[in-house]
């Protein structure tokens, strides 16, 4: 693996670790839940080999600082980090980004807030359940998980909030849970340090966000929603769908579920490749 690049960014309310690889036009890659950087190792290097590729850990994860160790985290200021990652490495060309997750969810708001600084956004199961017509349902699990968080701690709360983003009926844990390749085990002790703040304070920012419809049916070019392959049926899978099937866009399938980019690294970096490509 190529040792990347490595600097500090101030922001507003935080100071952002960030990572730079390779030659080319920039591709930033934000990640998702209690991923940093380092979430992307197993594709950056192969991404490099076309882009200048650059990546981050979200204020308040691993290695980025808040200035407020409670302050409130909302998605348009997490935007405006990755935009001032793309004024820094960037500043006068349009920049590709993927986000996954929760960092899919910044990816859109920043398509929104910044059209001109974004030339295509491959957004990987973004959250946004705000979208959906059953949308009260899903905000009465946000505000389960967040009672519960605050009540009984960690292990409770994931419990509820991983059996609100289950296949319906589906009792048993999720595949992507089960099969994890060495390389992601060996990041499980920045994984669970991450938790409690990715619960507490993104969990509830993030997942009653409400993207700008109208906005983004006029970047509806530039935005490739995505999914994964495995995900049919599971809560996070039906906001891109949704959206895909509005915006009258084709929806991108990935391999492996929602964490495919853990579970299927290769092949995830290879469909990836194709996506920015087309």
């Amino acid at each position: 693996m190529t040792e990347p690049t490595t600097g500090s960014l101030p922001v507003h309310g935080a100071t952002l670790h960030y990572e730079v690889r390779g030659h080319g036009p920039l591709l930033l890659l934000i990640p998702g839940g209690t991923g940093g950087a380092v979430s992307f190792d197993p594709v950056a290097d192969d991404l490099a080999a076309e882009y200048t590729v650059a990546t981050y850990d979200p204020r308040g994860m691993s290695r980025s600082m808040l200035d407020d160790p409670v302050a409130e985290q909302r998605v348009a200021e997490h935007a405006d980090d990755a935009f001032r990652i793309l004024e820094l490495l960037s500043p006068d060309e349009p920049a590709r980004v993927f986000g996954a997750s929760s960092g899919a969810i910044v990816a859109v708001h920043l398509l929104t807030a910044h059209p001109g600084r974004v030339e295509r956004v491959v957004a990987h199961e973004p959250p946004m359940v705000e979208v959906l017509p059953d949308a009260p349902g899903h905000r009465a699990l946000i505000a389960r998980v967040t009672d519960t968080f605050r009540r009984e701690g960690l292990v409770p709360a994931m419990t509820v909030f991983a059996a609100g983003l289950k296949k319906d009926g589906d009792a048993t844990e999720p595949e992507a849970e089960i099969r994890i390749p060495p390389q992601a085990a060996a990041r499980a002790e920045q994984t669970m340090a991450n938790l409690p703040y990715f619960v507490g304070r993104i969990v509830p920012g993030f997942m009653s966000y409400a993207p700008d419809i109208h906005g983004l049916e006029a970047l509806s070019d530039r935005l490739v929603l995505a999914c994964g392959q495995d995900s049919r049926g599971e809560l996070p899978y039906r906001p891109a769908a949704f959206l895909a099937e509005h915006l009258g866009t084709e929806l991108q399938h990935f391999p492996g579920g929602h964490t495919g980019l853990t579970t299927h690294p290769t092949e995830f970096g290879e469909f990836l490749r194709k996506v920015l490509r087309a």
